[in-house]
């Protein structure tokens, strides 16, 4: 049996990391991205996990459930959102995103729907306090003088 540096184990587990947040949106599955680090599927596994503390399988619901977020943000529907990020099932999105979010996708995009208007109509609400106090606009008199 060959032994190889630990930095090119470790180059091939980053590449195939590479390899999925690039094609996520595709039906990829485990023996494409063990295939990708032209490793065997349980030591892809293994050595992805030492690595990054989660499974490929993990980390690639992650990166779906992250861009999921994004598209959700931009008014895009749960339904059309699922496929776009490369799950299959509508039902077992919704699970795995109300999973990661603690919010269901219809309810998430409710939310920030509603968390964009109030920046609109109230802006200021939304700079932390200690921003505000260094660039003196907590002070009334300051607001006063552009009117």
């Amino acid at each position: 049996m060959h032994t190889y540096p630990k930095v090119y184990l470790y180059k091939r587990v980053v590449h195939a990391k590479l390899y999925m947040d690039a094609h996520f949106s595709e039906a990829i599955d485990l023996d494409n991205i063990s295939d990708e680090a032209s490793f065997s599927k349980f030591h892809f596994i293994r050595l992805f996990k030492s690595i990054y503390g989660k499974t490929p399988h993990q980390y690639l619901t992650r990166v779906r459930i992250e861009h999921a977020k994004s598209w959700l943000q931009k008014g895009i529907s749960a339904r059309e959102t699922c496929f776009r990020v490369g799950f299959d099932s509508v039902s077992s999105f919704t699970g795995l995103f109300k999973k990661h979010v603690r919010l269901s996708p219809s309810v998430y995009q409710e939310q920030h729907k509603q968390r964009q208007a109030r920046i609109r109509n109230a802006p200021l609400q939304f700079i932390p306090n200690c921003f505000a106090e260094q660039k003196g606009w907590t002070q009334k008199r300051n607001f006063e003088e552009g009117c």
